[in-house]
């Protein structure tokens, strides 16, 4: 992203990658359907596929507390 006062521009990359052949007929036909582009609605995908499967560190912090402080009752458990 570039900004200049106040104005900020997304800036983009070119990227060349294999797809199953039926899935990308399905996003283009579905990009034709919702009139957006290919590339904004991978650029959605993309965003959306990562904030789903990332891990924020405050989870794992809050994790990693639990597990310490229940760790006589996961040795139990575990038996």
């Amino acid at each position: 992203m570039i900004c200049q006062d106040e104005e900020c521009v997304m800036t983009a990359i070119k990227i060349s990658s294999k797809v199953d052949e039926k899935a990308w007929d399905d996003l283009r036909d579905f990009a034709r359907e919702s009139h957006q582009s290919i590339s904004g609605l991978l650029t959605e995908a993309i965003t959306d596929f990562l904030r789903r499967r990332r891990v924020r560190p405050v989870v794992l912090k809050h994790l990693e507390e639990s597990m310490s402080e229940n760790e006589e009752l996961g040795r139990l458990l575990a038996e």
